[in-house]
């Protein structure tokens, strides 16, 4: 922890709903003031000269929270590891990674939980918050020791993309965690339907030749969850909504007074599923790309706060398991350093204003998880990225700070680049 004087910035608020002129002051890691104007008067002797920041009038906001990170250990580390994945955050403006359990072996005792927390710490530049497998080996048989696995750190509990099919098991570790106030975090899909789908069905697919997915597998995933949800009382959050047809059923769950948050990633609201026209498997993520319609729906459920979270769903895969026909080619895509770039997208498209997309980027996952960063606000931590919303760029993803180069931006223009990121006050990454 440090001090950390930046003045001259623009400050993006989220809490607020706001961007205003204005500097920042963090002391011993934490924000102590937060001024109205952009060169307070103040003593400089308080901050040492190689830790004031002069912005010169561009954006600095809080650190992005980014909910569903995977980082491959253990078992497979060639992919992703703590340091890369930890310098990958940084670069991006992250500096909280919230992983998940879907390593080899998965993340099922507090012993495995005890080593990814040993690692994180020595390992990685930001923030590490691990999530817990719900069922042994993400299975779906037998539901993980939750009480334990919270003692040992876990922030929230699920199997990923292995939905649990088993409903019985899935109530029973419902309200096992409903018990203790833990979060479970949910991939809405019907495993039926969905098995065995590369693509979202309809004309486009069948043109292509690829096995389609109907996105009615979101809507009876969610549907059957929000149904235990009621039953249970349980905390929940949706990882992924990436469908009209299912954001009737979210709505309804929330006016119902239920505990309900929902996310979606970076890819399913920058891209649709016309970009695999070419079988370029590096759009191939799980799940699927939507049609366009689909996305400026889930664009407009962000507007409007239907859709808490934005993430990046950071999911590194290795060049071998990537350059296979389509439908053999693994899913996922690398997001932690693209996901600030890509994001400014919908920003200078008029689609979502700044405070808007920090507070699904940082806010809401920072209060989902009750954690007290993603504001800029007298005692919050000093967690903050400073970015250039308007610096062009060319992404190359063989300069990506990830193991793992599988990104679909790559060679895409992009508007916008992390200058410096801040974790309780100290520069942990800061552009050339």
């Amino acid at each position: 922890m440090t001090d950390l004087l930046i003045t001259n910035a623009r400050l993006v608020d989220p809490e607020g709903d706001c961007v205003r002129p204005g500097a920042l002051l963090v002391r011993n890691g934490v924000i102590t003031e937060v001024f109205d104007t952009p060169s307070p008067d103040i003593s400089l002797d308080l901050v040492p000269s190689q830790h004031r920041r002069d912005a010169g009038n561009r954006f600095v906001a809080p650190g992005i929270v980014d909910i569903g990170v995977k980082v491959c250990e253990p078992g497979e580390r060639h992919k992703e590891s703590f340091g890369s994945a930890g310098m990958a955050a940084a670069a991006g403006g992250v500096t909280t990674i919230v992983t998940r359990p879907d390593t080899l072996p998965a993340i099922d005792t507090p012993e495995v939980l005890e080593f990814i927390r040993r690692r994180a710490n020595e390992a990685a530049p930001v923030k590490v918050l691990p999530m817990a497998a719900l069922t042994k080996g993400r299975q779906g048989r037998e539901m993980t020791e939750i009480g334990f696995l919270m003692d040992a750190g876990a922030v929230a509990f699920t199997d990923c993309d292995h939905v649990v099919s088993d409903t019985r098991v899935l109530s029973r570790a419902m309200s096992y965690a409903r018990s203790l106030g833990a979060l479970v975090i949910s991939h809405p899909q019907d495993p039926g339907l969905s098995r065995g789908g590369a693509v979202t069905s309809g004309k486009f697919a069948t043109l292509r030749g690829l096995p389609g997915v109907t996105p009615m597998a979101e809507r009876m995933g969610l549907d059957r969850d929000i149904a235990l949800v009621e039953m249970t009382g349980v905390r929940y959050h949706a990882d992924q909504i990436t469908t009209s047809r299912a954001l009737p059923a979210l709505e309804r769950a929330k006016n119902n007074g239920f505990d309900v948050t929902a996310g979606t990633s970076m890819h399913h609201l920058t891209l649709n599923e016309l970009d695999v026209s070419d079988y370029r498997t590096f759009f191939k993520v799980k799940p699927p790309l939507r049609s366009e319609e689909d996305r400026q729906a889930v664009i407009a459920a962000v507007n409007a706060g239907l859709i808490d979270v934005i993430c990046s769903m950071h999911t590194p895969q290795d060049e071998e398991s990537k350059r296979l026909p389509y439908e053999e080619a693994a899913s996922g895509a690398v997001g932690l350093e693209t996901l600030m770039p890509v994001m400014l997208r919908l920003y200078h498209s008029g689609d979502l204003t700044l405070p808007g997309l920090f507070r699904a980027m940082s806010l809401n996952p920072s209060r989902r998880l009750g954690l007290d960063s993603g504001r800029l606000a007298r005692g919050a931590p000093g967690d903050l990225v400073l970015f250039d919303a308007d610096k062009p760029m060319i992404l190359d993803r063989f300069k990506l700070n990830s193991k793992s180069k599988n990104t679909p931006f790559d060679g895409a223009r992009l508007q916008g680049r992390v200058l410096e990121t801040f974790v309780d006050g100290l520069s942990v990454y800061r552009s050339l």
